[in-house]
């Protein structure tokens, strides 16, 4: 299915495939121009769904492979991946105090990380904008253990990841702009900021594929870094907005819907 990826280098793969990304989400984001207001519900289902790709995402195609090559490796299987988790998530949450930002149904009150006096609207993109990293990153990390023969990620394994990845940001490109049209924006301004959320990704990517080239020995710690990154993104955001208004049937529906998504896509087409 992806024979046409391989003229290229790993390198050009982690920037088309955080491109992509980027794509998706200003697809995403270009929801406002057909609607002024998406329901609560439906936001409620999207972000669920976001988190279940990410959740299937994070342990078939990166922790997985890590305490497999970690094995090869000679290593105690359990200790890169358990050691990259954790760092993944704790540099999260030191970027998570240090860059402004709100989640969405909070007031400026309750904005997180330094205070520099940002509108409320401005803070909920930047939200948005900090989850985007590490979704850059695990595509760069992805396509950059292509150059290691014995990596455990094939192109097929990169792509599905990549394509997975792509799916859910375009959810989280409607919630980036349909706050911001909420607000009173433009439709124009909100979509631009809106798309502007994912430009971090291919950036990312790029960050996550110089990191895992660095050396072969790394790589367990890698797929697990990015893994704990995102899992921090869904466990901190994504699960707990997706249940605003007390409705949590829907988003949790979602959620499972989205981790069967991607594991489907993962083990099909990986």
């Amino acid at each position: 299915m992806f024979t046409f990826l391989e003229g290229f280098t790993p390198f050009q793969l982690a920037i088309i495939g955080g491109t992509f990304a980027w794509a998706t989400t200003a697809l995403g984001a270009s929801i406002v121009f057909l609607f002024n207001k998406i329901s609560r519900n439906v936001m409620n289902a999207l972000l669920g769904f976001s988190a279940g790709i990410m959740i299937a995402a994070s342990i078939w195609s990166l922790i997985i492979p890590a305490i497999n090559l970690a094995e090869e490796q000679g290593m105690i299987p359990w200790i890169p991946s358990a050691i990259g988790v954790l760092v993944g998530m704790i540099t999260l949450l030191i970027v998570d105090k240090i860059i402004p930002h709100l989640h969405r149904g909070l007031t400026e009150t309750h904005a997180e990380g330094l205070k520099l006096g940002w509108r409320k609207n401005i803070l909920v993109f930047s939200a948005m904008t900090l989850h985007n990293i590490p979704e850059g990153l695990v595509i760069g990390v992805a396509f950059g253990s292509l150059q290691f023969v014995s990596s455990h990620m094939t192109l097929a394994v990169a792509a599905t990841l990549a394509l997975g990845i792509a799916l859910q940001d375009f959810p989280e490109g409607i919630a980036a702009a349909a706050p911001l049209r909420r607000g009173g924006w433009s439709r124009a301004k909100s979509f631009f900021y809106g798309q502007l959320s994912g430009v971090v990704e291919p950036m990312a990517a790029v960050v996550g594929y110089m990191f895992v080239t660095a050396s072969q020995s790394i790589l367990p710690f890698a797929l697990s870094f990015a893994a704990g990154a995102m899992l921090f993104v869904v466990i901190e955001e994504l699960i707990p907005e997706s249940q605003q208004e007390g409705n949590t049937d829907v988003s949790t529906i979602f959620t499972i819907i989205g981790f069967v998504t991607m594991m489907v896509l993962d083990v099909a087409l990986g």
